[in-house]
């Protein structure tokens, strides 16, 4: 029974980690670029875009599709590092928990 009550208090310790992490992803913002820093995205770890960046002179009627390809690589650049920010996070905190591969969010 004790074993029990034990992982019992783990499980709300861990509960409460996961929330404070959660709070956390919100807060941690990165940037994805393309097209040498002409376009840039701004998105929060949790996979948020909160601001897109474009060079005055990309905006030419004549060169549209290759301004839309610069803001999907961004964007992709952009949620690459958010998902590396939240796997650092989460790694920070399975990683005390023993928990076994696949289980530990990484």
């Amino acid at each position: 029974m004790a074993d029990f009550l034990g992982m019992m208090k783990q499980a709300a310790q861990f509960q409460s980690k996961m929330k404070a992490m959660q709070d956390e992803l919100d807060q941690i913002e990165v940037d994805g670029a393309s097209g040498g820093g002409l376009v840039t995205v701004r998105m929060t770890a949790k996979m948020e875009v909160k601001g897109i960046s474009i060079d005055p002179s990309l905006i030419k009627p004549d060169e549209r599709e290759i301004l839309e390809d610069l803001v999907v690589t961004a964007l992709a650049d952009a949620r690459r590092k958010a998902e590396v920010a939240m796997q650092e996070k989460m790694q920070a905190l399975t990683g005390g928990l023993g928990l076994p591969p696949g289980l530990g969010f990484s």
